[in-house]
């Protein structure tokens, strides 16, 4: 079996390792238009050893934000100055994917312009607080999207997608995870709907399998990975039927030759190897490991087949040479969690905003 140091096909691209940077939160896009900063660049061109970076949560439209100083992929300042982050990792020849995320019910008015209220399938406020400029505020309860609105919510994922391939990303990575509105629509806590976006299995995946769809259409499946959490309570998730939902979900994207499926695992690590037999493409996996960030020690999930790569989280934020420094088993500095925001985005750490 191939180890972790060897490189990797994906998407038409050859990496150079095996070892992924996970997405993870910054609130860094300080600039006007919630664009990306020279700080990024710098912070994304640091970690470039990495096989695969995947960025932080990107918004794909302005109602999607749910975080202060979170960037976009909206508007043409935004691809301008993400073409400065994807040329400087591109000049240290690493690969990088944005993440799009919309955050959906996980929000609050005062982070929106212009009036704006968070959106979600259903009218079910989230149990919990978030952060704003403000300090924590409730969660509150979002407005139900209509047909339309959903229609183009999934034509806003498509156009970003369009827009990271100008900025210069190798492509683009949905976020299906972490309680965000794909997973929104996934959970029946949180999709009550009696259309045809809700209620059976089939209503309720449509929604990311018609997102992947037609972000595939815009800028082909080879640029597409999906990042999925079966199971994960972040965000006042509950789904009781993971095997089915996640089961079916799997098999009716693998049509669409999607490059990766990014799972973070629960602590079912057969439902792990039951989703890697089922899906045909590339498996990225961020595993379990709760309490302790993803170590080390995770390496040996590619030697034995678990999967294709391992994402690391807060080991690469404290260790921007972290694939050197796993081939040398070391020294490592020490995350520190109140230092940074973002974790391993398994929602079963007490990090802050995970993305």
């Amino acid at each position: 079996m191939p180890t972790a140091f060897d490189s990797f096909e994906l998407g038409g691209k050859r990496l150079a390792n095996r070892i992924a940077m996970a997405p993870m939160t910054r609130s860094r896009a300080y600039a006007p238009g919630a664009a990306p900063t020279e700080l990024m660049a710098t912070y994304y061109a640091q970690r470039a050893d990495a096989g695969l970076i995947v960025t932080e949560g990107t918004q794909p439209s302005v109602v999607g934000q749910g975080y202060p100083d979170t960037p976009g992929l909206h508007s043409a300042e935004q691809v301008a100055a993400w073409r400065k982050v994807t040329d400087a990792v591109h000049r240290e020849g690493g690969v990088i994917f944005a993440q799009l995320m919309h955050t959906g019910r996980i929000g609050h008015p005062s982070l929106l312009p212009d009036g704006l209220h968070p959106v979600a399938p259903s009218a079910v406020a989230a149990k919990g607080q978030i952060y704003t400029r403000q300090g924590p505020q409730d969660f509150v309860t979002p407005r139900e999207l209509t047909e339309a609105e959903i229609l183009q919510t999934i034509d806003d994922f498509a156009a970003a997608a369009r827009n990271a391939v100008a900025a210069g990303f190798d492509g683009v990575e949905l976020h299906g995870a972490n309680g965000y509105l794909i997973q929104q629509f996934l959970a029946p806590n949180s999709n009550r709907r009696t259309d045809a976006w809700g209620g059976s299995v089939d209503g309720r995946i449509r929604f990311a399998v018609k997102v992947a769809t037609e972000v595939v259409k815009a800028i082909g499946g080879r640029r597409v990975g999906l990042r999925i959490s079966p199971g994960n309570p972040y965000n006042d998730i509950a789904e009781d039927d993971i095997e089915e939902t996640y089961g079916t979900l799997v098999t009716r994207l693998a049509p669409l030759g999607l490059a990766y499926l990014h799972l973070v695992e629960n602590p079912d690590r057969d439902l792990t190897r039951r989703l890697r037999k089922e899906w045909p493409g590339a498996f990225i996996l961020n595993p379990f490991t709760h309490p302790a960030p993803t170590g080390p020690d995770a390496l040996e999930l590619v030697e034995d087949g678990t999967a294709d790569m391992i994402t690391f989280g807060a080991l690469f934020l404290a260790n921007p040479d972290l694939p050197a420094r796993l081939a040398t088993d070391g020294p490592y500095n020490t995350p520190d969690p109140a230092a940074f925001f973002g974790g391993d985005h398994r929602g079963y750490t007490d990090y802050p905003t995970l993305t």
